[in-house]
């Protein structure tokens, strides 16, 4: 629709394909909504979607003023452009037509301290500010994403009723939206979400490579695999897709699956990076997703890769020697490589967790982990039965240490941990490359060992640069010449 007699609920500026699908779905469930983008014909394909896709109550402005006057007070407008600068420039057009009271909502994948700093911009002109996380890709924000809005209170309660209504709804549990928290939470929690994310696809990605180069499985049998793990406690959105990619013929060349032929080298947008990175800042291993992220780095380096590969063949390398550990039991090996998975997955799980809580912590955010967990079981590309289970971890236990310790995680994982041995030494062996699946399985070595061999580093750090140290009998700091004593103890013997 062209023009609207009657103001709109709310607004969208911001119309690639993420944008046109936010404000159709809003559209649908009926909020009359006005649209504006720079480029004109952005807005006239958006008006063309919502009369084919059901004559839909959208309404296309053309430039700042007109969009920002066609919206109801208090104003609530969504922007969905570029992270960085162009948020910035857009609200400084925006902004310029709206009152005090009126709300900004920032649904792009922005550095958390960008919407702090713009929460503080908004409020010198008494305009209210969300930075709100948006998961699902652009089928879910069509059909009903998983929303993670932080910042205003007041700002979030005015579009409660759309946001419940757009979002992802699942049985029993309501829609995949709540109230993050103040400041740049919903930013960081959709941060920490896709860093989960990229640890669950490097995992997939191994458990890929070892049954194809491992086990000798086809994509056929692949598919198959990947669809019986969806029907059991791996069922996820990122399992189900996976089956459907290995049955996806070539057709270009009408040769084989389209799988094969796509070049071994992952994109990213930041948003790994970030949580790595903030991880590190907050002390908080995150070993998966930190592997994840390197395995990335390491697959841009293709061309690096090939030579490499060619000058370890020269230097006699050979591949049949590294694959020549005896025969593989298929039917084992499956079943082996979807326990290594799941109890790899909830490590990935874990470590996102903990850094959420450190960082609800030290920003006085007061996150509710079992919450987002709840809101992750729908909409977003995370999402996976299992959650449920994370969900239900937290509710009995707030304060839950690490997810590793819940009871029911706990058994599962010492269920699961000898199968998934089997699978990272059986890669080891092969010479197949299991980062995160390793990462995982040293993450939680580590963690329930009640003594580890930093008792030697830290007498090392003393050694060296008098750092002192503590001791296991008795309280206190100490320091020890180290050199001094070992020189003694040297001439004496």
């Amino acid at each position: 629709m062209a023009a609207a007699d009657a103001l709109s609920r709310i607004g969208l500026a911001g119309l690639a394909v993420m944008g046109q699908n936010l404000a159709l779905n809003i559209a649908e469930k009926g909020f009359p909504i006005s649209v504006y983008n720079r480029t004109i014909s952005k807005v006239d394909e958006t008006l063309d979607r919502a009369d084919r896709e059901g004559r839909l109550p959208l309404f296309g402005q053309y430039n700042p003023k007109d969009f920002i006057l066609s919206i109801q007070k208090p104003r609530s407008v969504i922007i969905l452009v570029k992270a960085g600068a162009p948020v910035d420039q857009t609200i400084s057009a925006l902004s310029e037509f709206m009152e005090p009271g009126d709300t900004i909502i920032d649904g792009g994948n922005e550095w958390y301290e960008n919407t702090e700093r713009r929460i503080s911009e908004a409020s010198s002109k008494g305009l209210l500010y969300i930075g709100m996380g948006v998961s699902g890709g652009e089928e879910g924000a069509r059909n009903g994403p998983s929303l993670m809005p932080g910042g205003s209170f007041q700002a979030y309660l005015n579009v409660k009723d759309i946001l419940e209504k757009v979002a992802a709804q699942v049985k029993d549990d309501g829609p995949c939206v709540t109230y993050i928290g103040e400041g740049g939470s919903g930013n960081f929690v959709k941060m920490v979400h896709n860093g989960i994310e990229y640890g669950d696809m490097q995992l997939i990605s191994e458990a890929y490579d070892v049954l194809k180069n491992a086990g000798g499985l086809s994509n056929s049998e692949l598919a198959d695999i990947f669809a019986e793990w969806n029907r059991g406690e791996l069922e996820s959105f990122l399992i189900e897709i996976t089956a459907d990619i290995f049955q996806v013929k070539d057709y270009e060349t009408g040769n084989g699956e389209l799988v094969d032929k796509i070049l071994d080298r992952t994109g990213m947008k930041g948003t790994g990076k970030w949580t790595v990175q903030q991880a590190a800042e907050l002390s908080i291993a995150a070993p998966t997703i930190a592997a994840s992220l390197d395995g990335r780095y390491l697959s841009g380096l293709k061309d690096e890769r090939e030579a490499a590969a060619e000058i370890f063949r020269r230097e006699g390398l050979k591949e049949e020697v590294i694959n020549n550990v005896g025969v593989v039991d298929k039917k084992r090996l499956v079943d082996d490589v979807r326990q290594a998975l799941y109890a790899s997955k909830i490590c990935s799980y874990a470590q996102g967790m903990n850094l959420l809580r450190a960082k609800s912590v030290e920003k006085g955010w007061n996150l509710n982990l079992g919450e987002l967990a709840r809101i992750w079981k729908g909409g977003c590309i995370i999402r996976a039965v299992f959650l449920d289970r994370i969900k239900k971890a937290y509710q009995r236990n707030p304060a839950l240490a690490n997810l590793l310790v819940d009871p029911e995680f706990a058994r599962e994982m010492v269920q699961r941990q000898a199968a998934w041995r089997r699978v990272v030494g059986l890669a080891i062996q092969k010479g197949i490359s299991v980062p995160g699946m390793s990462a995982s399985l040293q993450y939680f070595d580590t963690y329930r060992r009640a003594r580890l061999p930093a008792n030697l580093v830290q007498a090392q750090r003393d050694y060296f640069g008098a750092h002192t140290y503590e001791r296991i009998d008795r309280p206190g700091s100490y320091h020890t010449e180290w050199s001094k004593l070992a020189r003694g103890a040297t001439l004496s013997r």
